[in-house]
């Protein structure tokens, strides 16, 4: 770029004449594509998420990689990891493990056994959809006995062989052996470090208004609210999730979520509804979900809590059962002695002595469970509690996960308890990935052709075809300079940061029209007179110009409840950006360029 604009200006300019701010917008660039960091020859299938427990990440293979090939097969699309991997697939095949806690059968597929022991055979940690519990000794595998670890791995190598695995990415190659295939999320390689906000990648936006029956919203509401959303949604698996707080300028605080992969009937569901949990017994409340009646949720411990029994109930339906220990406060524990020590003691259905009235667990005024009380806990402050919940599937599995989501759901929202504020759907957006690469390709056409217009326009206005040259590339630096700002800040770019990176380009040609004005104004006689003092006066023009530009951009911060926050941080920075290096830079290439 610089060795053709000077070439234009005669030749004669050598590197050490090149004056220090096109020096300092040459680095300023550089950095900036650095930050970008453009791949567009980057194809392939690139790993988004390694699961820090597997074997796999454990030989170092991490999340950015792009892989070239599996055990010699070449990968360079999705479907091509979905093909190989399938071949590494495991067919479920049933398992009896024989424990010093009894005798427990379940389906082994992708996921393994389940369970890890020490050299003493004894459960040290499993998964969700594995019956064993920590502590269980183990005793026998499909009925043969096991008396070492030497005799355990035997017979699990027997039932499930390892497979070796070698995988070659841009990185490196990494060779191990597993039982199951890499536990390894991939997606499309990336192109840049640029983010694209929900607008041009798909999603789903909310604005959210709390409601608070009380009184106003404060701000310390909001956190916790925003704090309770965000442990809700995450136990979902969500991606892309986004949450902040975001007021008007009439004062009224809102919640703004941004979601990847969820519908809006998801939305409706996980977010409209604030999640009151109730157990009762009759119309007496005993507790409610929260710090005030349940100190303690026991969670991620397989020894009170877990997904304990899984039956069928048909050919095609399966239905599995949760359970997790909860602790009472004192208040709550006192409730439900006051609550049962009125209650008839009867005879149940299998000849247990039980209370006449069952303890029903409410979610939203939902009836999601009913469990009987034992004749024990008749007028009984009891502070622990089993809590108790389906899940259903077509297969086993599905049930599994079913019964261990709803299981999250319930701890997340007993440990959380309520929403603190009720919550008005105000905007609910959904937006289909496609729309949104149409349109930035239509935007960088239109703003490349609208680049070139102006230059063509100005050419006819000064009548130099030499300025439309450096008016191109001052724009173009512009844009690179905005776009590296934003990748080193990790500030997603949706439609209304599109819309700031044309407003600054346009404010940015406004400045070079009015340094060219003042230029061809000292110019008389065909020598320029007091040139200097022109082009101090198109900078008190310009800095005048940017200083009402940030000063009308601060209301748009909070504008719309933060919608156009995008759009006023981006002109903020490529305004500035333009002020800083690009206008005085263009200001001395214009100079010598109408000198000549």
């Amino acid at each position: 770029m610089l060795a053709y604009l000077f070439g234009m200006l005669g030749g004669k300019m050598s590197i050490k004449k090149i004056p220090f701010r096109v020096w300092i917008l040459v680095i300023f660039i550089i950095f900036a594509i650095a930050a970008i960091n453009p791949s567009p020859s980057a194809e392939g299938v690139q790993v988004k998420h390694v699961d820090k427990r597997s074997v796999v990440a454990k030989h170092g293979l991490s999340a950015g990689e792009i892989i070239k090939s599996i055990n010699g097969e070449k990968i360079t699309t999705i479907e091509d990891f979905e093909r190989v991997m399938g071949k590494y697939s495991i067919k479920p095949f049933e398992v009896e493990i024989e424990t010093d806690h009894g005798i427990f059968r379940y389906n082994v597929s992708e996921d393994g056994f389940g369970f890890i022991v020490d050299e003493n055979l004894t459960v040290i940690s499993s998964e969700l959809f594995c019956p064993l519990q920590r502590g269980y000794k183990i005793l026998a595998i499909n009925k043969m006995n096991i008396s070492n670890i030497t005799e355990f791995d035997g017979i699990i190598d027997s039932l499930l062989p390892k497979k070796k695995f070698i995988i070659k990415t841009d990185k490196g190659e990494y060779a191990f052996l597993s039982r199951t295939k890499p536990k390894i999320i991939v997606g499309k390689a990336e192109k840049t470090n640029i983010k694209l906000g929900l607008d041009l990648k798909g999603g789903t936006r909310v604005l959210l208004e709390p409601i608070a029956e009380d009184g106003e919203v404060t701000d310390k509401q909001i956190a916790d609210l925003i704090s309770v959303l965000d442990n809700r949604l995450n136990v979902y698996g969500l991606t892309d999730l986004k949450l902040r707080s975001a007021t008007d300028w009439k004062g009224n605080k809102f919640v703004l979520v941004e979601m990847g992969g969820i519908s809006r009937e998801e939305v409706k569901e996980l977010i409209a509804k604030q999640g009151k949990f109730e157990a009762k017994i009759g119309n007496e409340t005993i507790f409610e979900g929260g710090k005030r009646d349940i100190p303690f949720v026991c969670r991620g411990d397989g020894s009170c809590s877990g997904v304990r029994d899984c039956y069928q109930v048909s050919s095609e339906r399966w239905m599995c059962k949760f359970e997790f220990r909860i602790d009472l406060s004192p208040e709550a524990a006192k409730r439900h002695a006051n609550v049962t020590k009125d209650l008839n003691v009867i005879l149940s259905e299998d000849g247990r002595e039980i209370l006449d009235k069952r303890i029903d667990f409410y979610l939203d005024g939902k009836l999601v469970d009913s469990l009987q009380i034992s004749a024990d806990l008749k007028g009984v402050e009891t502070t622990s509690v089993l809590i108790t919940g389906p899940g259903s599937g077509p297969d086993k599995r599905t049930a599994v996960e079913n019964a261990a989501n709803n299981m999250d759901r319930l701890q997340t929202i007993l440990i959380t308890g309520s929403l603190p504020l009720k919550l008005k759907i105000v905007k609910l957006d959904t937006i289909s990935p496609t729309i949104g690469k149409n349109f930035l390709k239509n935007a960088l056409i239109v703003g490349l052709l609208a680049i070139i217009i102006v230059g063509l326009i100005i050419t006819i206005r000064y009548k130099v075809p030499k300025i439309i040259l450096p008016i191109i590339l001052t724009c173009l630096s512009e844009i690179i300079l905005i776009l590296g700002v934003a990748a080193f800040i990790k500030w997603s770019l949706d439609l209304a940061a599109i819309a700031g990176i044309i407003a600054a380009i346009g404010t940015g040609v406004d400045d070079q029209i009015v340094i060219i004005d003042e230029i061809m104004k000292g110019k008389k006689a065909g020598m320029f007179i007091g040139w200097k003092e022109r082009i101090k006066r198109a900078f008190s023009i310009i800095f005048a110009a940017y200083f009402t530009s940030m000063a009308s951009l601060l209301p748009l911060w909070n504008a719309g409840a933060g919608l156009l926050r995008g759009f006023a941080v981006t002109t903020m920075i490529g305004i500035s950006i333009g002020v800083l290096l690009t206008r005085p830079v263009f200001a001395s290439i214009a100079e010598k360029i109408l000198k000549d």
